[in-house]
């Protein structure tokens, strides 16, 4: 990959291995312009240049970090010379000290107050909320209708941790509200990530001004469920009233804005990433229709014409083949960012302080080194039958301190939308459709219709 040098008087090997930069880098814009023609290619193309390679952006230097081990290594043993980085400080539109972007010591005590809530043994309690609320939108469908798939799965998620985690069930139209304010947050983040020039964001332009009303109407919106919580406090057993109840190191309740900040910043973390990959699940199924036969076959024995419940979760095994296979392929993080506090040694490279990194699941998860014919849609991979891929090879939720707390929320809540759309509905691809993957905020389809087909007798259209 590159020269090495470094040598230590104690005998240890200490040899640094040089991270060179990618070609293709223009001047002053160094590689916006791959970067900008396609991101997924370009950071899957990347992976040709080593364990590291360096890139620019403009003025920005980042380096890419492509080995498994490395990436383990970063998110694991050595996190504590990490802080999240340059995207989620973007992020931070949603609320400084929020969850999922948090630092230091406001993570660890925001973490281990909301994490009771994502506890195994609490997930059973939350099927039956998951499938009362994904029902409904279901038989909403028409046979025939065309579905924009990925709006309805994003509907659906939303709508399951507002009624799991906040104890609310928004109409639709309110619904689309909130799902349109988080996902030109989720944009603004992103664009600010890639071209980081903090002028440009304090500009009156019109795009700013949409950012700002958007993320007025998402926390006017959480506002609202908070005030009814503070109204009928033991009425709600949940991660709001979590919040309500908290007392700092003084024993005054928390900020008003922390607890917005939070609560806005689980509702968005919460529903964009299951609803893509529940998208793209279907989307492969209609490709390959004896896969979704078999999904069929299975949903139809092991539920017996019942509505499912935790304790079919277990018995669906080609239903959690299916989930995997999908979330290795459309990992929803397409580009995950970290900065080095202090210098630090990853493998065999050397990353001074304030070093901006980059690491993409997308990526590592489509690398044929690791997956044979990684742009095959295969749950078979994940039969017991067939050789696994290396733990550190498979991170869809990350790993380390920083692993996403509701990875088995997300995989229970994907596995109740699979069988109850699979026990009522074929989605068929929309002719001279093009689906194509683009890295947003998550991977999602740059456009995604399917039409339902009912298996079943249809209760009627969804009104207009």
């Amino acid at each position: 990959m590159g020269a090495r040098t470094g040598a230590r008087t104690d005998g240890a090997d200490t040899a640094v291995e040089v991270v060179r930069r990618a070609p293709g880098g223009l001047p002053l814009l160094g590689h916006v312009m791959p970067l900008l023609r396609d991101r997924l290619a370009f950071i899957r193309e990347l992976r040709a240049y080593g364990p590291a390679v360096r890139v620019t952006f403009g003025p920005k230097k980042m380096t890419v970090i492509n080995s498994p081990e490395m990436i383990h290594e970063m998110l694991t043993v050595k996190s504590g010379q990490f802080t999240k980085g340059l995207l989620f400080e973007k992020l931070k539109l949603f609320g400084k000290d929020a969850l999922p972007v948090a630092e230091g010591r406001p993570h660890l005590v925001r973490r281990r107050l909301v994490q009771p809530k994502f506890h195994r043994e609490k997930i059973a309690g939350y099927v039956d909320t998951m499938r009362e609320t994904v029902e409904p939108a279901v038989a909403a469908w028409g046979e025939g209708e065309t579905l924009d798939l990925k709006t309805e799965m994003q509907l659906m998620t939303q709508g399951v941790v507002m009624a799991a985690l906040f104890s609310s069930r928004p109409e639709r139209l309110p619904a689309l509200n909130i799902l349109h304010s988080v996902d030109a947050v989720f944009m603004a983040a992103l664009r600010r990530a890639l071209l980081p020039v903090p002028l440009l964001e304090r500009l009156p332009t019109r795009r700013n001004r949409q950012v700002e009303e958007s993320s007025r109407v998402m926390r006017q919106a959480v506002a609202e469920i908070i005030e009814e919580h503070r109204a009928d406090p033991e009425a709600y057993d949940d991660v709001v009233s979590l919040l309500l109840g908290e007392r700092d190191e003084n024993g005054e309740p928390l900020a008003e804005d922390d607890i917005l900040s939070e609560v806005t910043g689980v509702l968005a973390a919460g529903s964009e990433t299951t609803a893509v990959v529940m998208a793209w699940m279907f989307h492969e199924l209609g490709r390959n229709p004896a896969l979704e036969r078999r999904l069929h076959e299975e949903v139809d024995s092991v539920l017996g014409g019942e509505r499912v419940t935790f304790e079919h979760i277990p018995r669906l095994t080609f239903t959690r083949m299916c989930v995997n296979e999908t979330l290795r392929m459309y990992s929803p993080g397409w580009l995950v960012t970290r900065q080095a506090t202090s210098d630090v040694r990853l493998g065999g490279i050397e990353l001074p302080a304030g070093t901006d990194v980059i690491w993409s699941p997308y990526a590592l998860h489509r690398d044929p080194t690791v997956y044979p014919d990684p742009d095959r849609f295969d749950p078979g991979r994940w039969s017991p039958e067939r050789p696994q891929p290396p733990k550190n090879a498979f991170i869809p939720f990350g790993a380390g301190k920083r692993m996403c707390m509701g990875d088995a929320f997300a995989v229970t809540e994907a596995t109740v939308i699979a069988a109850v759309i699979a026990s009522r509905w074929r989605l068929r691809p929309t002719a001279g459709e093009e689906v194509r993957p683009v890295g947003e905020i998550t991977v999602h389809p740059s456009s995604l219709h399917m039409v339902a087909e009912a298996r079943g007798p249809v209760a009627g259209r969804r009104a207009a």
